[in-house]
Order: structure tokens, then C-alpha cells, then sequence
């Protein structure tokens, strides 16, 4: 049953503040003069990129696995914790339990970057993995998290469906609302990646409430665009196999905790080709010098396409959620991409 409720509120992203700034700090907000220009903005406007790559896990998912360690901390006494994930939670999550000296067991895809499974056991989880090519058919990364948490008398957490990570995840939305204010700017544009929903959910919270006029915009995969389908419907919609070299962005469904949140605040989806995050991945880059993965990318890609349309007075925000991808791989969708000059195109 879906449910128009929402179960998380302001004051709960409030408590998990303190909770997330005792392990990790704010994740920068940096000024994109490249963008700015990129956009044609006159000199009254900002574009401002949150990046979450800066994080000890290397992107977002690590403030939402704080705060869950943290709500469940008596029941964890000593129980270990479950989860599947594809490569940030997992790496989140075993950040945040070490932090809490927790034991964590780990379900990830077969294929993910490696580098988010050597992040993920250096914060010392244990990972088991299933062959994502057939779970559509097999449903084996949910029976195997399952088992986990029935054989070792674990937790099982969410990556994203779950009131405590989208709490925390929404301490990053008040560490923007505190930077634009500290600024004396506002904000027109919101524009950032969904997949399970648990990022943006958490962030319309605080931004929401703080700029409730601005326009908020969430970006995925042309061919794993369920949050798209699922505005349009008015319900949940869920895809059976999504496919995107965005690793991060390829849930099946948006959570049932977000879906009201989202709904409440989200102006629109917008859908954007691998190919523009490969050539945003590119451009992010050569005029930043920062390397991210295809999920971290798509929002920037978004806008060099020209979506949504930025027509207004206030400043826009893009969410960089992560870092986390192989050298081999980014250098391939890099030389993949168009050449940087032609961008900026629609």
C-alpha cells in the first residue's frame, strides 16, 4: 500500500545534524564560475555545486548510514547490520559502523566499481555478492540480504527507504540552506539525481522549507527513469530491469518513505542519455579537475543539455553525489565523450 503520508519531518533532519557533523564534515559548497558562464547567467546569479565526493566513503551515503547506526544503536548492542547496496551505502555503511564498532555484512552487485568494494572492506565490512545481469528475474540481491539478516540475527537497513537515512541524508540540505544564507543568496534552481529517492527526499526537506518558491528538479537514466513514470502516473512505478551506466541510480522503484516528500516538492523529472553524463563527466573535469562517477555526473549533465530551464533570479544548486568509480573506467567514458567544446550544447 502506498501511503501520501509523510514520516519524515524538518525537526527529525534537525536531530540527525549533531549526528553526522560528530563523524563527518560539511561536504563543500563550491562556486562554478565554468557553469555560470556555460548557462549565460548575468553577474547577479551563482551556480553552486555540493559536493558530495568529499566524504570519507566518497559520496553522500554516508550521512544517511551515520544517522541509521546512530537510531539503532540499542538494537544493535549486539547484533551485526545487513544491507545491499551498490557500492556507495555499502561503503557508507560500513564507514558508519565502524565508527560505532559494529559489524557490517554487505550485499553488493557482482559488477560494481572496485573501488567501492576496496573502500567498503577497508572500513572493514564483509561483502557477498549477487549477479545483478539476472536479480530481475532471480529477486537474489533481496533473498540474499534476507538471509543474511535471518542466519546472523542482523539489522537490515535500506539505503534509501528508511526515516533515519533520509533524515541524515537531509543534513546536507541544511548545510546549503546555511552556506546560501551565510552568503545573503537565494535559491531559484534545485537540481539532483534520483534513484531510491533517500538524497533528494532529505534535502526538499530543508530546502523546502527554506526556499519554498524555488523550483526542484530530479534527474536519472533515459532507461531508468521510474521516478519520471511514477510523477506522471501520480503513483509508484516500478521498472523491471534499469539499465544506465549510472551504477548508483538503478533502483527498481522509488521508496515508499520518499515517494510523498518528492511529490510534495518535485517540479519535474528530467531524463538525460548516458552519453551527456559521459560528456558531463568531461566537462567536470576539464574545468574543475574533479573526477566522478556517471551517478555524481547526471545532474551537471542536465543542465549542459538544457535541463530544466534556468530562467530566473536566484541561484542554482547541483548535486554532486559521488566520486566513487575506477580509473579505467572513467578514462573510457571520457575519451567516449564528445570533446569538451561542444558541451554545452542541447
Amino acid at each position: 500500500m502506498q501511503s501520501n503520508q509523510v514520516t519524515v519531518t524538518i525537526e527529525a533532519v534537525h536531530e540527525a545534524e549533531p549526528v553526522v557533523h560528530r563523524y563527518v564534515d560539511p561536504s563543500p559548497l563550491v562556486r562554478s564560475y565554468a557553469m555560470e558562464k556555460e548557462l549565460g547567467l548575468p553577474a547577479s546569479r551563482r551556480v553552486w555545486f555540493k559536493d558530495y565526493g568529499w566524504t570519507p566513503s566518497g559520496s553522500f551515503k554516508v550521512m544517511g548510514a551515520l544517522n541509521w547506526v546512530h537510531a539503532h544503536r540499542v538494537q544493535l548492542e549486539r547484533r551485526p547490520v545487513t544491507a545491499h547496496s551498490s557500492g556507495n551505502f555499502a561503503s557508507g555503511l560500513a564507514y558508519a559502523c565502524r565508527e560505532f564498532q559494529r559489524r557490517a555484512i554487505i550485499v553488493m552487485p557482482d559488477n560494481a566499481p572496485r573501488v567501492k568494494f576496496e573502500l567498503t572492506r577497508a572500513f572493514g565490512a564483509e561483502v557477498q555478492t549477487y549477479d545483478i545481469a539476472r536479480d530481475h528475474e532471480t529477486g537474489e540481491r533481496d533473498r540474499l540480504a534476507k538471509q543474511i539478516a535471518e542466519r546472523e540475527q542482523a539489522l537490515l537497513a535500506s539505503p534509501y527507504d528508511d526515516p533515519a537515512v533520509i533524515a541524515g541524508n537531509g543534513v546536507g540540505g541544511l548545510e546549503i540552506v546555511g552556506s546560501l544564507r551565510s552568503y545573503g543568496r537565494s535559491l531559484s534552481h534545485f537540481v539532483c539525481p534520483v534513484s531510491g529517492g533517500g538524497l533528494m527526499a532529505g534535502h526538499l526537506l530543508a530546502l523546502g522549507e527554506a526556499f519554498p518558491q524555488a523550483g526542484y528538479w530530479a534527474v536519472e537514466p533515459e532507461k531508468a527513469d521510474d521516478f519520471q513514470q511514477s510523477l506522471r502516473a501520480g503513483t509508484i512505478t516500478t521498472i523491471s530491469r534499469p539499465e544506465s551506466i549510472c551504477d548508483g541510480l538503478l533502483s527498481y522503484s522509488v521508496g515508499q518513505h520518499n515517494w510523498p516528500i518528492l511529490q510534495r516538492y518535485v517540479r519535474d523529472g528530467l531524463v538525460v542519455e548516458d552519453r551527456a553524463t559521459q560528456t558531463a563527466m568531461r566537462w567536470i573535469y576539464d574545468h574543475h579537475g574533479l573526477r566522478c562517477e556517471p551517478s555524481g555526473a547526471i545532474a551537471i549533465a542536465a543542465l549542459l543539455h538544457g535541463k530544466p530551464d534556468v530562467t530566473g533570479d536566484g541561484d542554482i544548486v547541483v548535486i554532486i553525489s559521488g566520486r566513487n568509480i575506477d580509473d579505467d573506467r572513467f578514462l573510457g567514458y571520457c575519451r567516449d565523450s564528445e570533446s569538451s567544446a561542444s558541451l554545452a550544447s542541447p
